[in-house]
């Protein structure tokens, strides 16, 4: 999430569709992220219509799971499968009829208490909630799961608390519990078992959603045995792992120490879960396309579809009553390079010129990928329609308007630019249809192959030699404020930055400390929106032209099933299998 993609929610295929049938469907509820109630968090969960207790579900991967430590996840398929074993402090609940999602306590009471400006947030844990063994989860055992973050192995998760608690050294800070040391009660404070209290150094409204992130989670200190750790986790959830071969498969039994009656959040209907891993595409989507045999009770929770298929399963009437399509948190974007293009009359022409409409067919269509205008996804709180270029008017681009543009410039020739992109068959396929476009309008694109291992690292250089790339970010959270800070921030410009473009506009520097001073959520996430809408419109530093979506079926056999547009994958909590 926070996080990065390459290959985003597809791979390249063939689709001969034109995204309009496939763009059909339902559309992001953008203003369903609200914080709830001490009521809203107390269990159980909201009864599906129909469902029954029993059975197993199934879930066919392409690949396996890098990490099973819920200190290690921040991708969305470590996020889906996650939620089966591991409860951290606050949690989505997503109401199984309309959708409706809303955080809530998850193993705590609520979402959380504030005081001192948003600088200290206490949260006060709920009765019965036990680990797998039957021993009481206590706030000790949340806070030494906090704490082994600070370890050197932990590297993949997410940093935020981290950081909030130490600032952006925080290793240096604390070394981690394997020094025999504790954070001390001036960061993390436990004054009794069910109590935990967080003082950060600066205000932080949005907490509650970072307290829904996998690895603010309870760690029993006596289990923990580091790096080991990720083939066995302890589950706090209604399953534990029965099984697991690491790319092959994953499977989840009942936890008999879970009590439904502290989890506003998970049904856990079915009475196992069998994951099927390292399985290749497209016999994925042909294998949930037929629905035979066991796979009638299988889902792909968090891949979309093979994208040579989408022209059948967007237009075969068979397919629709077991189809979810929904947007995903990402946006994709064309990066321009300001250090290397700094006038913004170029860099508008390089947007009047892109070319959205015939690289959204090679994601699949509408329905893998909506045209997108905006720097924020439609997933995050406050996102309102803003499109000051006509992009959604000139879908194929304005080869004049990007001509003129050029010329205002002072443009004389062709106008030269660098142009990186992964080296795959997808991206190579829109590098053409990019570049072809992009000579039409005036410019002389140089395309450059990038091994896609090293590509990030590559474009993340600040002495990068290219001039435009693309890049992909989702929000972390339904906020911008997982999305503006890392990838607009001007004094964010080292190697290995996440402001692709090197954007560094001391109006934008300047709003963002206002604006995460803020402790009005409402009010912040407006404020987001209209920081990101100057950048597109002022600055032009990056060209949005995709709001990803998830696209795929699930087996007959199964019900309940909904969406976690936070995550951007199929929810599992609500699933059953019909007996």
């Amino acid at each position: 999430m926070g996080t990065l993609t390459l290959s985003a929610a597809c791979s390249s295929g063939g689709a001969a569709d034109d995204g309009k049938k496939a763009g059909e469907g339902k559309k992001a509820t953008v203003q369903n992220f609200g914080i709830g109630t001490k009521a809203d968090s107390t269990g159980p969960a909201t009864a599906v219509t129909g469902a029954k207790p029993g059975g197993t579900a199934y879930d066919l991967d392409q690949a396996g799971f890098d990490y099973l430590d819920p200190g290690q996840q921040y991708v969305s398929d470590q996020l889906s499968v996650q939620l089966l074993y591991n409860r951290s402090l606050t949690g989505y609940k997503i109401d199984p009829k309309t959708g409706k999602t809303t955080l809530v306590g998850d193993l705590a009471t609520d979402a959380g208490t504030s005081s001192d400006g948003a600088k200290t947030w206490t949260y006060t844990l709920k009765d019965g909630v036990k680990f797998e063994d039957g021993s009481a989860i206590t706030s000790k055992d949340v806070k030494y799961g906090i704490e082994r973050l600070f370890a050197d192995y932990q590297t993949q998760g997410p940093q935020y608390v981290q950081k909030w608690l130490f600032g952006p050294d925080y290793r240096k800070a604390y070394k981690g519990p394997y020094t025999g040391q504790s954070i001390p009660d001036t960061a993390i404070a436990t004054p009794d078992d069910k109590t935990i209290v967080f003082h950060f150094k600066d205000a932080h409204a949005d907490t509650p959603y970072a307290m829904a992130m996998p690895n603010i989670s309870p760690v029993q200190k006596a289990k923990d045995d580091k790096v080991k750790y990720n083939n066995h986790p302890v589950s706090t959830g209604p399953y534990k792992i029965a099984s697991y071969k690491a790319g092959k498969s994953l499977s989840f039994v009942r936890n008999p120490n879970w009590d439904p009656k502290t989890d506003s959040i998970r049904n856990a209907y079915p009475d196992k879960w069998e994951f099927q891993l390292g399985i290749a595409e497209p016999g994925l989507t042909n294998r949930l396309a037929a629905d035979s045999g066991l796979d009638k009770f299988a889902v792909n929770l968090s891949g979309s579809s093979d994208p040579s298929k989408m022209q059948t399963l967007t237009t075969d009437a068979q397919y629709k009553a077991r189809t979810v399509n929904e947007y995903q948190p990402y946006v994709e974007v064309m990066n321009i390079n300001t250090k290397r293009i700094k006038d913004p009359k170029i860099r508008q022409a390089l947007m009047y010129a892109f070319p959205m409409k015939q690289v959204q067919q090679a994601f699949g269509g509408g329905a893998q990928g909506e045209l997108g205008t905006t720097l924020l996804s439609p997933t995050v709180a406050g996102w309102k329609k803003f499109d000051p270029f006509n992009k959604l008017t000139n879908t194929t681009g304005d080869i004049e308007k990007a001509k003129g543009l050029l010329k205002e410039a002072g443009v004389t020739g062709k106008y030269k630019i660098s142009y990186a992109y992964a080296n795959t068959p997808r991206w190579q396929a829109v590098s053409l249809t990019v570049k072809n476009a992009l000579d039409k309008a005036g410019f002389d694109v140089q395309r450059k192959a990038i091994d896609p291992t090293s590509y990030y690292t590559v474009v993340g250089k600040v002495a990068t030699p290219y001039d435009i790339y693309r890049t992909g970010w989702g929000a972390d959270w339904p906020s911008a404020s997982t999305v503006v800070p890392p990838t607009m921030d001007g004094r964010n410009l080292a190697d290995g930055t996440n402001n692709y473009s090197f954007l560094n506009d001391e109006h934008v520097n300047t709003e963002i400390d206002r604006i995460q001073a803020i402790t009005d959520i409402t009010k912040q996430n407006d404020e987001w929106r209209t920081l990101s809408e100057y950048v597109l419109k002022t600055d032009t530093s990056q060209i949005p032209f995709i709001f990803d979506k998830y696209f795929n079926l699930y087996g007959s056999g199964l019900g309940g099933v909904t969406y976690n547009q936070v995550y951007g994958t199929v929810n599992p909590n609500t699933v059953f299998v019909k007996q």
